[in-house]
């Protein structure tokens, strides 16, 4: 069934493996997903993707060994250095979901400015999930609706940072959510691919929307006759 607008989401993995089979850094890894993250930035547009998110740094992640953490951190920062003006430019806006309350002081900063200065771009909306567990914003929201006395499914809707999630691309073979957007993800459609995420480029985002657009979703009624 073809859909005229949609929201994607991916989950970025297989970075450290790249780098770790060319004899590199990890860190170099994740420095060249973040090629990918533009490409798949630039390209979604064309595709009619009006909504982007990407899993960058899970609440989990914070277990890796402290040399990585600081160093995705740092990196999170360049990556936000260096795309806020390309973003507003290119008529992106670029949200962050996720606790911001464990990031550096400096990085919270960086991206209250990166959100502020693109937060009128209409082409696509992007978002990067940082320090983000879906189990730990359902709770958030539970706690809100609890607050207001207000408990429809579009109440608690609104308490989340994003929208229903249409298509579900993953790399690096992996084949679960690993708690990503659990409640937006009720009747996404997956694509799992074996490339790792450097490797990723727009032939396989278009290629992703393609297979999406020759499923039939019926989120759980009968075909139409």
């Amino acid at each position: 069934m073809k859909q005229s607008t949609f929201h994607v989401a991916i989950i970025m993995d297989g970075n450290g493996r790249w780098a770790t089979r060319r004899g590199l850094p990890r860190l170099e890894g994740h420095r060249r997903g973040a090629d990918s993250v533009r490409c798949a930035m630039e390209a979604a547009p064309s595709l009619a993707i009006t909504d982007l998110t990407v899993y960058a740094f899970s609440s989990d992640n914070w277990k890796r060994p402290q040399t990585e953490v600081s160093g995705l951190m740092s990196l999170f920062a360049e990556y936000l250095r260096k795309e806020a003006a390309r973003c507003r430019g290119d008529g992106v806006r670029l949200t962050v979901i996720g606790r911001r309350d464990r990031l550096a002081p400096e990085l919270q900063r960086l991206i209250g400015e990166t959100e502020t200065v693109t937060a009128a771009g209409s082409r696509l909306h992007f978002r990067i999930a940082v320090d983000y567990s879906a189990r730990d914003t359902l709770l958030r929201a539970a706690r809100a609706c609890a607050r207001s006395g207000r408990w429809t499914e579009a109440d608690f809707g609104a308490e989340l940072p994003a929208p229903d999630v249409d298509l579900v691309i993953r790399t690096a073979g992996e084949k679960r959510l690993s708690d990503f957007l659990l409640w937006e993800c009720a009747y996404a459609e997956f694509v799992f691919l074996d490339k790792t995420w450097p490797e990723f480029d727009s032939a396989d985002l278009a290629g992703a929307v393609s297979e999406f657009q020759r499923r039939t979703r019926r989120f759980g009624a009968l075909p139409a006759a």
